[in-house]
């Protein structure tokens, strides 16, 4: 069974940094091209950054481009979405998913419609 677990969100102040874990079990994650959403209240859900299942490629959107690092450690399972800087627009729920391959591919990108067997997400706040 294709599994994905996000865990890392909680609370923060803007300007703090956050590391957001997916953790895979069930398939090959390490053969898989993965990906982070977030999706706020009343919003759609978006991409935030993917990676390769080899990690030498990765996507950041523009919301969190220069501020965000995506990694995976494959003998883990786990994916990594490392954020600093947080600001009042990050507050979302993030997701992880499998991304079809061929978008990162041809794209470079890995949109919404492109993903599948999503985690249940884990909360990210920021406050002062």
């Amino acid at each position: 069974q294709v599994q994905l677990v996000e865990s890392g969100g909680g609370l923060v102040q803007p300007g703090d940094s956050l590391t957001l874990s997916c953790t895979a079990s069930g398939f090959a994650m390490g053969d898989s091209d993965i990906g982070w959403f977030r999706q706020a209240p009343g919003q759609e859900r978006e991409a935030v950054s993917c990676i390769t299942s080899s990690g030498r490629s990765t996507y950041y959107a523009d919301i969190v481009r220069g501020r965000s690092r995506i990694s995976r450690d494959n003998a883990k399972h786990t994916v990594y979405l490392h954020m600093t800087n947080l600001n009042p627009e990050d507050p979302a729920i993030y997701y992880c998913a499998v991304v079809a391959t061929t978008f990162m591919a041809f794209m470079g990108a890995c949109p919404v419609h492109g993903a599948e067997s999503w985690g249940q997400g884990t909360q990210v706040t920021v406050s002062s």
